[in-house]
């Protein structure tokens, strides 16, 4: 089991909810599918941002993690 979201990159020790899932948070799956349906990394961390600031983390904060997702197995390049 990895201890980080393979989509978003957040701690799994931090997830308030049940994904179902051991590779993905409850931000980023729910239900047997991601909650972010698009294959689009730069509209992800826009929505990951978005949520992010919403739930009261620091925007600067909010972006170095925003940044981080480049290296989440989900969006990185093979």
């Amino acid at each position: 089991m990895s201890n980080k979201c393979e989509s978003c990159w957040m701690p799994l020790s931090k997830d308030p909810g049940v994904s179902g899932n051991d590779k993905y948070c409850s931000y980023c799956f729910q239900n047997g599918e991601f909650i972010y349906k698009g294959t689009e990394m730069k509209e992800f961390q826009k929505h990951a941002y978005e949520g992010m600031v919403s739930h009261g983390m620091n925007k600067l904060v909010a972006k170095f993690f925003t940044w981080m997702i480049k290296f989440a197995p989900r969006w990185r390049k093979n």
